[in-house]
C-alpha cells in the first residue's frame, strides 16, 4: 500500500503539468532578442514553444521568407528555452544572431516559462488560444509540416 502511494506522489507533478482543451494558460512575462518584454495575454492566439535548438530550427525554417508581420497577424507568440545554453554564447552570439530574424523570439533563460507546457524536445509545440484558454495542440517535427499549420487561420 505504501508503494501505491509513493508513486502516486512521485508521478503527481507531471499529471499537474499536463496541458488539455479549456486550461486557461496562466500570463508570464518575458524579454525578446532585443531585450522588450512581452506579457501572454488573452490576445494571443498561438503560442509557439521551442525547448532545444533543433527545435527552434524548425521554427526558423517554416517562417524564412514570411513577411515581418507574419506572427503579429496571426496573434502568434514564439517562445525559445536557452537556459541550456551558455551564457557567453547566448550574449556573444546567439542572441545578436537572432536579431536579424524577421519575428520577435520570447527567450526563456530560466527556463521559468517552457517547462510549464509538455512536449517533445525536439518537437515544436504549438497551442491554439481563445481568450488565454487552450483550444488545440499540435507538435511539428518539421519545418514544412509547422508552416502549413501557422498557414491555416
Amino acid at each position: 500500500m505504501k508503494l501505491w502511494t509513493l508513486l502516486f506522489l512521485a508521478l503527481l507533478p507531471f499529471a499537474a503539468n499536463a496541458l488539455e482543451v479549456g486550461d486557461k494558460l496562466a500570463p508570464w512575462t518575458l524579454l525578446d532578442q532585443y531585450d522588450q518584454p512581452y506579457t501572454l495575454g488573452d490576445d494571443t492566439q498561438i503560442l509557439l514553444v521551442a525547448r532545444s535548438m533543433d527545435a527552434a530550427k524548425i521554427v526558423n525554417g517554416a517562417l524564412q521568407g514570411t513577411p515581418k508581420t507574419f506572427l503579429e497577424s496571426r496573434h502568434a507568440v514564439f517562445v525559445a528555452d536557452i537556459q541550456k545554453m551558455p551564457a557567453i554564447i547566448a550574449k556573444m552570439f546567439a542572441v545578436p544572431a537572432m536579431r536579424a530574424y524577421s519575428y520577435r523570439v520570447m527567450l526563456d533563460r530560466d527556463s521559468r516559462v517552457v517547462p510549464r507546457y509538455p512536449g517533445d524536445a525536439e518537437k515544436v509545440l504549438v497551442l491554439r488560444l481563445h481568450n488565454g484558454r487552450v483550444v488545440s495542440q499540435a507538435q511539428f517535427a518539421n519545418a514544412e509540416s509547422l508552416r502549413s499549420a501557422l498557414a491555416q487561420p
